[in-house]
Formats: structure tokens, C-alpha cells, sequence
């Protein structure tokens, strides 16, 4: 699956990084996002590639380039999350993955090794639906399927 919204380029370089940088800024302004330092840092982790993290590995990364607080990271995860830029993925109640890939598709998740992985919308085949409680709408359907290694 190809990937628009990512940034493929080496941060070795000066000037890559300013591009990266720039091409962070564009990204929250175009989502309504006052892009500050913390979160250009943020969002420039997320979006080096297709990928799914959860707020302690975005943490570890961002703090390898600058000090961000905890809380910082887990509320401009949220409002990524909020704005559209990123999916919360809640795989148990005690882990939640951010996935850059906010197109419509389901994962895997692996239990031994803690892993998230993509599976395209049209290779599982939902062809019934239960009826809805009253009063409300379906948003969406979300599947993780759970595997452990043989």
C-alpha cells in the first residue's frame, strides 16, 4: 500500500531535516494544528514512515532528540488522534498503538512479541452485520485479530 501523507527522507542531512521540518509544519497546519516545537518533533517520529507506536515508544524516540514531558506527548497524541492525523488503535486496555496509516483497514496483533500489523480493508470479508442498539449509528468497524507464534 503506497503511503502519501509520509516523509521519506535521511535525517542526516541539514538540509533534509529542514524539509522534514517544513513538510511537519504543513502537515498540522493543513489539520488545524498550531505546530509547536514538541509537536513538530512529535509528528515528525510518527510520520518518518508508515508505523504504529504507542506514546511510551514515541517518548523514547522524541526524547532522543529533544526533551519532551510525558504529558506532552500523550496529549498531542490525543489531539492528533482528535484532528484525524493519527488512529488510536486499543488493542487491551493497557495498550494503545497511534497508527499513521489513517486509511480504512484492520491489524494483527501479536501477543508475544507486542507487535501491530496492517491488513488491507478487502481481505476480511464482513458480510453481516448485527442489528444496532436503538438510538444509535455504526462509525466503524475495527478487527484485530490476536495471534501468538507457533
Amino acid at each position: 500500500m503506497k503511503m502519501k501523507s509520509h516523509v521519506s527522507l535521511s535525517y542526516n542531512e541539514p538540509q533534509a531535516q529542514s524539509v522534514v521540518k517544513e513538510a511537519m509544519i504543513k502537515k498540522l497546519k493543513s489539520h488545524n494544528i498550531t505546530p509547536t516545537q514538541q509537536r513538530v518533533e512529535i509528528a515528525t517520529i510518527l510520520f518518518e514512515k508508515p508505523q504504529h507506536l504507542s506514546a511510551e515508544q514515541v517518548l523514547s524516540k522524541v526524547n532522543g532528540n529533544a526533551a519532551v514531558s510525558k504529558a506532552t506527548v500523550y496529549n498531542t497524541l490525543g489531539l492528533f488522534a482528535r484532528k484525524g492525523l493519527v488512529h488510536e488503535v486499543v488493542v487491551d486496555p493497557s495498550k494503545v498503538f497511534y497508527d499513521s496509516n489513517v486509511t480504512k483497514h484492520h491489524h494483527f496483533y501479536n501477543l508475544d512479541t507486542g507487535v501491530l500489523t496492517d491488513i488491507e480493508l478487502d481481505a476480511i470479508n464482513l458480510t453481516a452485520m448485527p442489528d444496532l442498539p436503538m438510538g444509535t449509528k455504526s462509525v466503524g468497524v475495527d478487527v484485530i485479530i490476536r495471534v501468538r507464534n507457533a
